[in-house]
């Protein structure tokens, strides 16, 4: 089974908020239930922008994305991420988007499997 189906499986038996099917599912429910705060990176190469959001469900429980714009494509892609790394790329993304993307959200990208493996 793959890590999303039994991330929706998890989550929509705590709740419904996130009883989704498919990454552009969640990807659009994100945007659409909470505003996010948006990193520019207009110099980059690599990314064009950073959005995080932060929801809460019924329950409580908090669920922390980002969803990233890379550059080539314009294209969205939503990582389930910690509450730290928006914290930690908005300290670091001026200096480099791309070394931000890297060490901050890529290592979650195996969370939801909705983003390219490089």
């Amino acid at each position: 089974m793959r890590k999303l189906t039994l991330f929706f499986i998890l989550l929509s038996s705590q709740s419904n908020f996130y009883a989704q099917t498919s990454c552009s599912d969640l990807l659009n429910r994100v945007e659409s239930e909470s505003y996010g705060t948006t990193y520019s990176s207009y110099g980059s190469d690599a990314i064009s922008q950073v959005t995080f959001y932060d929801l809460t469900d019924d329950s409580y429980n908090t669920y922390y994305f980002a969803v990233v714009q890379f550059t080539s494509s314009y294209n969205k892609y939503i990582y389930q991420v910690s509450s730290i790394t928006e914290r930690n790329y908005s300290y670091n993304y001026i200096t480099s988007a791309g070394k931000a993307f890297w060490k901050y959200i890529q290592p979650y990208n195996e969370n939801l499997n909705c983003a390219p493996d490089f």
